[in-house]
Formats: structure tokens, C-alpha cells, sequence
């Protein structure tokens, strides 16, 4: 266990290989329990069973949260990583189950490991003093025969949005005693139901309350979720109903030292790093070895594979019973392979674990004294639950978030308060995004026909939808509803929800007589797995030999390739209609729909360990085209005559201003790097001005621009610093090039950038135009 993490720290600072990277410690003080107090007392069965768990007195917000469920309130609980807000719903559904004994729960979780991790907290909760509640899972794991009795039997069923809009609703005759008596609907980890995902699952949650109320029901909704922004705002658009939020944390906490940690910068030219990855497993090994119990989380799978690797076999050399103790955990294993070393974390087996995110959200994994994140989540939201996976059961902890070379870790290695001082991001959805709302109303219709009630449910969106569905042959009205076309024959199962693409292409084995791998969306097909395209599958390497575009299906063998591959694409952008304007510092910036074009042209060939390129070779591949949201903004007359006085690049500062916005947006919307692109041109082909566009990566967009848009200054203020604050002296991927260009970082300027965004904040002249040089990512 760790007793003192500056002691720890100081070994650190003893070692051969320190080289000042803690830039910086931030000390979170312990605290004490906050109990609370219910308005009436608990059934004596229950409080029976809470008192032999050890779990009362109820904490501040557990009192607070089940008082408003009790009067009927719709309730949202956000509050840390391991604040017991299971028992904010557990209790409430158990009270009811009590109370009314056909009445009935519906649990959803995004993962299926957490709703069997649940059932066995429930389970554990229920089984003394009231074994007569019935519980139990209900998703793809579950067998065919046991999947009748469960529907018919249980009161409380733990499920997730999937097989709610896959296997539930669209069989909802078979499901309406259920529906009929359902009584609470609890939605766990409601963070996660953001973006594209967020945005289906909304209007799954308003499916289920259509068909709750065509049976006579009106269930009450209780959501938790880690800390965020906007927990009142997220509760009403995933599910259309007012909500009462609970956010003040009453469960004591054993206190935690945070330490940024930095690589040391070994070329000061280029401002390259040691790489991030090598840091963490040197501190994994070094934490091990001093019997700290670790999790370190990495961003994908094969990194998981790599980072346990080197730091087994450099415990190794200090101990091979060390070594034994350490394993990686993601998606992909089967799922005895994960139950076991979740198994093995929480009985103290394993010392130390390296995972994906797939351990983030709340599975319970026992006493942690340490997390190690292998660069910034994505989110601060992120960073906390992951963070808070050490220290849950009220002991001092440490956690280091080792910091990457991309413009938002290297902002947050200079900036310890945008991290620690600033509140979490907005998580956004978009509801009545036109390529979520059509699909899911047609699984709509399936249910039972769509009339214009619906439209209270469902949105502005809903009869502009209908109408595109019934010009399209898919719906058709008679009587003022409208019906599914005959064609149409179960229309959930084309709907993918974690994303707008219905599409897919298949990649299969060749060398298997052409089993099935995997599939790959439409919209990412081209840029994964193109003629010449080294795939990794389960972190195995294969070589696609051929793309059959008709068919939709790559076709790839194992391969030995030393190398990997990177695609280049150029994107063309065309702004179809400005919803907004206003004057941000010295200039417009505008919002609005817009088309975007992107067409993979060639790729790289990669060293794997070197990055040295070995080869470039042409494809010819169509064009694809989405529409979606875009922020964009004018540049200013004072940074063009400046730019041109100083004889700098006005397209590479342009370009650079771009990538780096892009790199910084993540701080102030709840979304990834990946889910955002942009194009900057010195004289766009609808303007002719100067500009930069930043564009939501999903068709129909998802609401990031629109954030954008109203934080534009506060952008560029952070990524004016970020760049400025970079030692480098022309340009690296701590400040202005981005790992998915297209245009393989060329050209940039990061002086040029520099004054871009430094006259925008100022003020200035105005706007003017220039050349035609455009710079695309």
C-alpha cells in the first residue's frame, strides 16, 4: 500500500533516469463523510441489508438523491468516482419492489461488464433480507432459453441501450408486462451518452417512453454521471423530461497527490520528447517494484499489449514473482479472460494492471493506491474517472497524468489549472441530428404507426423528418400516420448506435478461407483499409490486398510487415447556409452547414520504430461527401500585414492555426481529437476571404462546432498559448502538426499562427483576402 507518495516521488527524483519531468503536484486534501438524513425512514428488510454491507449512514447526496426519487422527481447524481451513487438508485427500485411487488426496473449500462458487476453488488445486496427479488442481465451474452423466463420473471432487468434498441422495443408485445409495470428507469454512466452514441440513444430513451406510455406506465428516471458541466441540460436531452440534479458530494475521500508528469525534451530543435509511453512503464515498473498496486490506462489496445511487455520483462530483472503479477486487460478478450483478471485485481493477486478505458468506468476492481494515464483522455471528465480508480476506498492515492507531444497535454504540463481550476466540459448531443432521428424513426414506426403526438416527444425535427422518410419510399401516410413500406422489414437492425453510419464494410481472412475479421464503417473504410493498407486486428498486423467497393468487403491476410501505413487525403469544403455571425475580438466568426469532400489519394509506408518513411505509393479511391456543422472565422487585416511584412507564410499560419484549434477544442467540448476536422485557405472558393474552418466530423454534426462557436475566444487564447509556451522553433506535434493530416503537415508556420491568433484576440483592421494556396486536414 502507499503510505507516502512524497517519499515515493523522491525515490523517483533519486533515479538515473529523472530528469525533472514532475512539472508539476497538486495535493488534494482528505475529507470527512457527510452523512444525510431521509425524510421517512427505510424498510427494515432494506436497512437490514445496508447495515450488515456496512454502508450506513447514507452519505449527503445518497439522502438527498433518494428524497427526490421518493417525491417523484426524475433525478441526475453527479458526483466522483466512488461516491456510492449506485446506491442513489439501488435503494429508491428497492423501496418500489417493496412497496408494490409487481413493480418492475430497467437498468442500462453502456458496457456489459458493468451491468454483471452491478448484478453482483445487487445480488450482494438483496440476498439476506431480500432474497425474494429477482434480477438479472439481459443482453447479447444471454442465452436464447433463458432469455423467456428472465422477460417473464425478473423485477429488475440490467441491460444496455443496444439490445434495448435492438431486441426490446421492436419486441415490445412480447415485453409489455414489463413495459406495463415499469417503474424506474435507471441510465448509469450517463456521460458516456455523448456525441454520435448520446445522440441515438436519446431517441432510443424516447422510444421506450412512447411505448411505456401506449402500455399505461410512466416510469421515473434516475442517470449518474461522472462530473460534468452541464448534468441538468445532458438529463433533459437525452430523455425529454425535467430533472433534479444532485452534485454535492458528501462521501469522504482518502485524499490523492496528482502529478504531471512531462518526457524530457532530448531535441530541443525539434522540441521532441522521450516518448510518453516509455515513461509510463518505467513509473508502472518502478511502482510495482516498490508494492504499489497500479492501473495504468493506455489509449489502444496494442499499446496495452506493448507497455505490459516492456514492463514485465524490465521486472524481470529485478524479480520474475514481479513480473508474473502484472497483465493487460481490453476489448477483445473474451470475456473469462477479463472476469479473470478483474478477479485477480480485486482479491490483491495482480499488482499491476495495463488497460484501455474498457476499466474506466466503474467496475469494481478493489484496493488501487496508483493510476498512471498515458497521456490526456480526451476529457477532464475522463481524466478524473480515471484518476479515481485508485484511492476508492478512502485511502491516500497518486495518480500521474504522463503528458504527450500534442498541443492539449503540453497546454496542461504549462497550465496545471486548466486541469485542476477549470470545471468539466459540456457533453453535447444532438438529438434531431437528421442522420440519427431518420433511422431511429423508422424503428419508430415499427413499434406502431407515427402520428403527430409524436412530435412533442421527438422534436421540431419530427414531421421535417417524416416528410424525407416518406419522399424516400420508406414511410407512408394514411390517416394521418404514417406506416413502414412493406420493404422495409425491421429497420432497427440497420442502425448502428454508436454512430451515423449505417454502412459497413467487411474485412475477412483470406488466409482463412475469408472468415470474417471484423467490420469498419463507410466513413473511416477508405482511410483503414485501402488497397496496400497494414490492418491491425487484435493487435495482429494484416496486409489488405484488395478493396471491392461494390461489395463492400477488404480482403486481407496476416503479414510480417515491418512497417505501417498512414493515408493521405485532401478536403474540400463548400458552406451551404450561415445560421449565425456575431464579432469575436477583431472579427466574424461564423456558424452554419456546410458539405465536406474528402478524397484518399495515396499512402505512406512507416518504420515501425523509426517513423522513417520507406515508401509512397498512389490509390484511386472516389471522393465521399458528408454534410455537417462548421465553425469558421475571418482573419485579421493587422496579422495579413504583419504575416507579409515579416515575409512569413500566410497559408502555413493559417494551416497551423487550424491544426493547433483543432488540438485545443477537446478542452471546452466533451469529444475526441478524431471526431473534429478542419481546412484553412487564404481564399475560400464561397467568401473569397481568408479563414479557418473547424467542422464536426460526424454527418449532421453532433454540437461541437456549436460550442465552439460560443468559446471561440477563449480558443484561441488557449491555443495562442499552447503555441506560444512550445519550445520548439518551428513547429512539432506538441503545438501545430497533427498525427491525421492530410497533407502531411505541409506547409506550416508557427509564427505566423502565432500572430493570427494574437491580432484576433487584440483586434485589429478587419478582413481581406489573399492568394489562392489552401491547406486541408
Amino acid at each position: 500500500m502507499l503510505s507516502d507518495a512524497s517519499a515515493f516521488l523522491g525515490h523517483l527524483k533519486s533515479l538515473s533516469f529523472y530528469k525533472d519531468q514532475a512539472a508539476h503536484v497538486h495535493s488534494i486534501p482528505p475529507r470527512e463523510a457527510v452523512a444525510g438524513e431521509l425524510e421517512r425512514p427505510l424498510p427494515p428488510a432494506l436497512a437490514a441489508s445496508l447495515t450488515a454491507l456496512g454502508v450506513l449512514p447514507l452519505y449527503s447526496h445518497q439522502a438527498q438523491a433518494i428524497n427526490a426519487a421518493r417525491q417523484g422527481k426524475n433525478v441526475i447524481v453527479a458526483t466522483a468516482a466512488a461516491s456510492g451513487k449506485t446506491l442513489c438508485y439501488n435503494v429508491p427500485v428497492l423501496e418500489a419492489l417493496i412497496a408494490e411487488r409487481g413493480s418492475r426496473a430497467l437498468y442500462l449500462f453502456p458496457l456489459k461488464a458493468l451491468a454483471q458487476d452491478q448484478l453482483r453488488g445487487l445480488r450482494a445486496l438483496t440476498a439476506t433480507n431480500l432474497p425474494n427479488v429477482r434480477a438479472a442481465t439481459f443482453d447479447g451474452d444471454t442465452p436464447d432459453y433463458e432469455r423467456a423466463e428472465i422477460r417473464r420473471s425478473s423485477q429488475i432487468i440490467l441491460s444496455n441501450p443496444d439490445m434495448l434498441h435492438l431486441g426490446i422495443l421492436p419486441n415490445h408485445a412480447g415485453w409489455s408486462p414489463f413495459l406495463r409495470r415499469l417503474r424506474y428507469v435507471v441510465v448509469d454512466e450517463a456521460h458516456v451518452y455523448r456525441g454520435v452514441f448520446g445522440s441515438h440513444v436519446a431517441n432510443v430513451l424516447r422510444r421506450l417512453e412512447r411505448l411505456c406510455d401506449y402500455y399505461g406506465s410512466r416510469p421515473q428516471f434516475i442517470l449518474s454521471t461522472a462530473t460534468i458541466a452541464n448534468p441538468k441540460e445532458h438529463a433533459e436531452r437525452l430523455t425529454g423530461l425535467p430533472f433534479e440534479v444532485v452534485e454535492e458530494d458528501g462521501s469522504p475521500y482518502g485524499g490523492k497527490d496528482f502529478i504531471l508528469w512531462n518526457p524530457p525534451i532530448i531535441d530541443p530543435a525539434k522540441a521532441t520528447r522521450r516518448s510518453a509511453n516509455s515513461e509510463a512503464t518505467t513509473l508502472l515498473a518502478e511502482l510495482i517494484q516498490q508494492r504499489i498496486r497500479t492501473l495504468v490506462f493506455v489509449k489502444t489496445r496494442r499499446l496495452a499489449e506493448l507497455v505490459y511487455i516492456y514492463a514485465r520483462d524490465r521486472l524481470k530483472e529485478a524479480s520474475r514473482h514481479l513480473a508474473e503479477r502484472v497483465r493487460p486487460y481490453r476489448a477483445g478478450y473474451l470475456p473469462e479472460e477479463r472476469r479473470e483478471i478483474e478477479r485477480d485485481l480485486f482479491e490483491g493477486r495482480l499488482l499491476g494492471v495495463v488497460a484501455t478505458n474498457a476499466l474506466e468506468l466503474g467496475i469494481d476492481i478493489g484496493d488501487l493506491d496508483a493510476t498512471v494515464l498515458d497521456g490526456y483522455p480526451g476529457s477532464i471528465a475522463s481524466t478524473w474517472q480515471q484518476a479515481g480508480r485508485s484511492g476508492r476506498r478512502g485511502h491516500r492515492s497518486i495518480s500521474f497524468l504522463v503528458g504527450q507531444s500534442n498541443p492539449l497535454d503540453q497546454y496542461f504540463m504549462h497550465h496545471p489549472e486548466a486541469l485542476f481550476g477549470k470545471s468539466p466540459e459540456h457533453a453535447l448531443i444532438d438529438q434531431a441530428n437528421r442522420y440519427v432521428i431518420k433511422p431511429q424513426l423508422l424503428a419508430t414506426a415499427y413499434e406502431f404507426p407515427l402520428s403527430g403526438r409524436d412530435a412533442k416527444l421527438f422534436g421540431p425535427a419530427f414531421q421535417e423528418a417524416c416528410e424525407e422518410l416518406e419522399a424516400e419510399g420508406t414511410l407512408r401516410k394514411r390517416l394521418n400516420r404514417w406506416f413502414l413500406a412493406p420493404s422495409v422489414v425491421y429497420p432497427a437492425k440497420d442502425v448502428n448506435i454508436r454512430s451515423t453510419c449505417c454502412e459497413v464494410f467487411s474485412v475477412v481472412d483470406t488466409s482463412r478461407g475469408g472468415a470474417l475479421l471484423e467490420t469498419v464503417e463507410s466513413a473511416t473504410a477508405y482511410f483503414q483499409i485501402h488497397p496496400g493498407a497494414i490492418y491491425l486486428h487484435q493487435g495482429e498486423p494484416y496486409l489488405i490486398s484488395d478493396l471491392d467497393l461494390k461489395s463492400r468487403v477488404a480482403y486481407a491476410a496476416p503479414t510480417d510487415a515491418n512497417y505501417y501505413t498512414q493515408s493521405k487525403d485532401v478536403t474540400d469544403l463548400r458552406i451551404l447556409h450561415v445560421a449565425k455571425e456575431r464579432q469575436a475580438g477583431s472579427v466574424k466568426v461564423y456558424l452554419g452547414d456546410v458539405e465536406v469532400t474528402t478524397t484518399v489519394f495515396a499512402f505512406k509506408k512507416k518504420m515501425l520504430l523509426t517513423e522513417e518513411v520507406i515508401g509512397e505509393e498512389p490509390l484511386d479511391l472516389p471522393p465521399q461527401s458528408f454534410d455537417t456543422v462548421a465553425l469558421w472565422f475571418d482573419i485579421p487585416r493587422a496579422a495579413m500585414d504583419l504575416i507579409a511584412q515579416r515575409q512569413l507564410d500566410l497559408p502555413g499560419g493559417l494551416h497551423a492555426c487550424e491544426h493547433a484549434c483543432i488540438g485545443m477544442l477537446p478542452l471546452f467540448a466533451l469529444c475526441d481529437r478524431n471526431d473534429i476536422g478542419g481546412v484553412s485557405t487564404s481564399a475560400h472558393a464561397d467568401t473569397g476571404q481568408a479563414q479557418v474552418f473547424i467542422y464536426d466530423g460526424h454527418p449532421g454534426g453532433i454540437g461541437i462546432s456549436e460550442k465552439g462557436y460560443e468559446m471561440v475566444e477563449a480558443l484561441w487564447d488557449a491555443t495562442l498559448k499552447a503555441v506560444a509556451e512550445c519550445p520548439c522553433e518551428d513547429g512539432c506535434p506538441s503545438c501545430i502538426q497533427s498525427p491525421k493530416c492530410g497533407n502531411n503537415n505541409e506547409p506550416l508556420d508557427k509564427a505566423a499562427a502565432q500572430i493570427i491568433l494574437r491580432e484576433a484576440l487584440r483586434g485589429g483592421l478587419g478582413t481581406g483576402d489573399g492568394g489562392r494556396e489552401t491547406g486541408k486536414c
